[in-house]
Formats: C-alpha cells, sequence, structure tokens
C-alpha cells in the first residue's frame, strides 16, 4: 500500500525515532508489513530512501536503494538495504559535499558535508544484525536516512546562508503551497 509522505513543518519529522524492540517476534509480521509499504511508498514517488517518520511512523527503521543509479554507479547495482535500529560505529574523518534533496521536502536541493565513509550496525526486516561500512554515495544515503530518525533533516545542515536562502521555499511546503506527484500527508 502507498503511504503518505509527511512534508517539512510536521511534527514527527522533528522527534527523535524510538528503537524497535527486536526481542518481540511479533513484531515482524508488522514489521514486514511496513517494510513492504514503504518500498512501495518510495518507489512510487522516484525516492531512494525513507525512513519511518517521513511516513508516519516514529520508529528506527530506513530503506535505501541505490540500485537505480547503478548503471552511472556501478558499485550500486546491487545496493538496496532494510535498516531497522542503525548505529554508526566508526566515521572518516574525510568529508565529502554533495547536493541533497528529500522527498519531505520537496523541489529543494543544497550542499550538505558529510563523512565519506561510515560503518553500521543494523538488523534487517527479519531481525538478523549486520554490520557494514558504506562510502560514497551509499554512504550518503544511508546518512541522510539515519539523519531523519534523530529529527534532523538535510537543510539543518546546510551553510547558514544557504538556510536563509531557502528559508521561503521551506515555509511554502509547511504551509502546503506545494505540489507533488506523490501523496503526501496533510500538515499538523
Amino acid at each position: 500500500m502507498v503511504l503518505p509522505i509527511y512534508l517539512y513543518g510536521n511534527d514527527i519529522l522533528r522527534e527523535k525515532a524510538e528503537e524497535i524492540d527486536i526481542t518481540r517476534e511479533e513484531l515482524k509480521e508488522e514489521i514486514k508489513k511496513l517494510e513492504e509499504d514503504m518500498w512501495e511508498t518510495m518507489s512510487k514517488a522516484d525516492g531512494v530512501g525513507l525512513a519511518a517518520p517521513q511516513v508516519g511512523k516514529s520508529i528506527r527503521m530506513l530503506i535505501v536503494d541505490g540500485s537505480l543509479l547503478g548503471e552511472d554507479s556501478p558499485e550500486l547495482a546491487d545496493f538496496k538495504r532494510t535498516m531497522i535500529n542503525p548505529v554508526v560505529l566508526e566515521e572518516s574523518k574525510e568529508k565529502i559535499e554533495y547536493s541533497e534533496g528529500c522527498l519531505s521536502i520537496p523541489e529543494i536541493h543544497a550542499d550538505v558535508v558529510r563523512p565519506k565513509k561510515i560503518k553500521v550496525a543494523y538488523y534487517d526486516a527479519d531481525f538478523v544484525k549486520h554490520e557494514e561500512t558504506f562510502d560514497n554515495f551509499a554512504c550518503r544515503m544511508v546518512q541522510h536516512e539515519m539523519s531523519h530518525l534523530d529529527g534532523v533533516l538535510f537543510t539543518d545542515l546546510t551553510a547558514p546562508i544557504r538556510r536563509k536562502m531557502i528559508q521561503g521555499k521551506l515555509n511554502n511546503i509547511k504551509s502546503g503551497k506545494v505540489k507533488t506527484f506523490y501523496k503526501t500527508a496533510q500538515q499538523k
């Protein structure tokens, strides 16, 4: 089922998401259904990543899919992950700047500096634990979605002058003056 994507200005995007209790086996079915709905939602919105708070669930779960970018970036051809309770274990001192966008902040892109490489521990949708190192754009995708789990949007990480320049557009999104081709949630 395609879920509505919550837009800038909705309080849930600013909450620190709750950890999922992976010891509760009965949650697996619920998590699997949410995972399936998130994949369908992201696909219909032409996104490459989606965090649970963006679909109204304040839990620590995200999905990323770089496979559509695989033609230009072969290292992303098989990059598709569901991550539950992800935690950064290590990050490189080397930083890299890249222009980011977000389904919750339509029509805005801005340069953000993030670590080039991170090591993350997470559980998949079957509650199996993984540790994995991500580099370059895969790293960027994971970090962007992990930021959502802490109530941080990419616009918060831009240079102060850039934030001032996009404030009018952000205010328009907040007041509902934005059109998207994908399903969105009403502002709260």
